[in-house]
């Protein structure tokens, strides 16, 4: 982001959610949620708040042996670029700040969390966490138009994707974050023909990200 910009703050949804009891910050400060926030994700993975005001952007870059998505704000500042590590049996990504691949801007990596499973589930792991205990849980609703994001450790939720294309994200929560986490999830579901918010819009998703290049 420039240097001294602000981001584009989200509009209040009307919903309420009840708020995380410690902040959870991963990609930054400025992007912590003060409220409930719904955003909606259109069919070229360009992310809005509740007025259609856009707050993120999505694009992608084919290379041969990795496949980069860059998460952008409103003006095409890149935030974080996601690298899907190939040569893994349990689909890893990797998460870095900015345009970099340096360990030491390492955010987040997320992975299966078992090597076969019906319902979508991954482990989330911040940057410094070497450990086998995750930090975030992801987990596949009732339904396959639903999931959940949790703390690792308990079923503190963070956000929801419901309703095929809207994320509900709770207060104290870093709402860039789950915008990320969200396209790991998308990635997930569509190598396994599974829809967590509609197939269809997955297919949308990967036809946007297709013409983005």
């Amino acid at each position: 982001m420039a240097t001294g910009q602000a981001p584009f703050n989200p509009v209040p949804a009307m919903r309420t959610y009840p708020p995380v009891e410690h902040p959870v910050v991963v990609i930054g400060p400025q992007y912590l949620a003060q409220y409930p926030v719904e955003l909606a994700v259109n069919s070229d993975f360009k992310v809005s708040d509740i007025n259609g005001t856009l707050i993120f952007q999505v694009k992608s870059k084919l290379l041969s042996l990795h496949d980069r998505r860059f998460l952008k704000d409103a003006a095409g500042n890149t935030l974080v670029n996601l690298r899907q590590k190939i040569s893994t049996m349990h689909d890893r990504w990797e998460v870095f700040r900015g345009e970099s691949k340096e360990e030491n801007d390492l955010l987040f990596t997320a992975k299966k969390s078992k090597l076969f499973q019906f319902k979508t589930e991954l482990d989330v792991f911040l940057g410094n966490n070497k450990g086998e205990v995750p930090d975030f849980k992801v987990k596949e609703g009732y339904n396959e138009s639903s999931c959940s994001i949790l703390l690792g450790d308990c079923n503190t939720m963070l956000a929801q994707v419901h309703g095929r294309h809207i994320l509900a994200i709770m207060p104290n929560v870093d709402y860039a974050f789950i915008v990320a986490l969200v396209v790991v999830i998308l990635d997930r579901i569509n190598a396994n023909d599974v829809a967590i918010i509609g197939i269809n819009g997955v297919n949308g998703v990967i036809d946007g990200f297709a013409s983005s290049v």
